[in-house]
């Protein structure tokens, strides 16, 4: 049987294949569009669940674009996916959008993968960790609208330049492949929206946590995760450091 990592990568990326189909036939008319946003949400969607029930029949699911099973919350497995992080992007024909496939299992996140498949690339929890060095100047992923005053605040502190970028898997990708330092969130997510990004993160040595410092926990009564630390492992302490005291200031 498949493990549970390399299912993980082959979903993403078979889903990913289904949503550039999508994007590909659709109508000009339709780019930026609802409609567009949703048949991406629900034809990834109905292919993830189809799969994990032919592979993984015995174990539950968490899935932003389904009804949310409380027999989950006795299930010591619970596969937690995004069958499209970041609508927007994928439906103006972007690449910064992402596919979520994550296991949760007795309280850990115990395999994951992200796809970007407008870049045809796939990261898994069981890529090998990276060695990662201080950098000169930090980079840190925001949103293509506004940063948020928090993060706008740290940014300043640092000295950091900011790098817009769309979804949250594609933001903390990009921490993955080198391409920022750091990923600071504090607008409101759910397990789903980091869940995935998060074990491969882990898995690549970057640290993560809740902007307080605490752990991040999957599969509670109450998905609702709405903050979120990656980064360089070298830069943690002062990010979070940073971060306490701009709060203790706002607060």
């Amino acid at each position: 049987m498949i493990d549970d990592n390399e299912l993980a990568a082959e979903l993403a990326r078979d889903a990913g294949a289904r949503l550039l189909e999508v994007q590909r036939s659709a109508e000009p008319a339709e780019i930026g569009t609802a409609a567009l946003k949703d048949r991406g949400d629900r034809v990834s969607q109905e292919f993830l669940a189809t799969a994990l029930t032919e592979h993984r029949a015995d174990d539950a699911v968490l899935s932003e674009e389904a009804a949310d099973d409380s027999a989950r919350l006795s299930a010591d497995r619970v596969w937690i996916i995004d069958p499209l992080d970041g609508t927007r992007e994928f439906s103006e024909n972007r690449h910064d959008w992402a596919v979520h496939v994550a296991l949760w299992e007795r309280g850990e996140l115990a395999a994951g993968a992200v796809s970007l498949p407008a870049e045809d690339i796939v990261l898994s929890a069981a890529d090998a960790a990276q060695e990662w060095e201080r950098p000169a100047r930090i980079r840190l992923a925001v949103s293509r609208s506004r940063a948020s005053a928090l993060v706008q605040a740290l940014a300043e502190e640092l000295d950091a330049e900011l790098v817009p970028m769309g979804s949250a898997g594609f933001k903390v990708a990009a921490v993955v492949r080198g391409d920022v330092d750091a990923y600071v969130h504090t607008g409101g997510q759910y397990e789903w929206d980091s869940a995935a990004p998060v074990a491969v993160a882990r898995a690549a040595g970057l640290f993560t946590s809740r902007v307080d410092g605490s752990p991040l926990e999957y599969n509670r009564e109450n998905p609702y995760l709405p903050d979120l630390v990656v980064c360089n492992p070298l830069l943690a302490d002062d990010l979070l450091r940073r971060l306490d005291a701009l709060m203790e200031r706002e607060s």
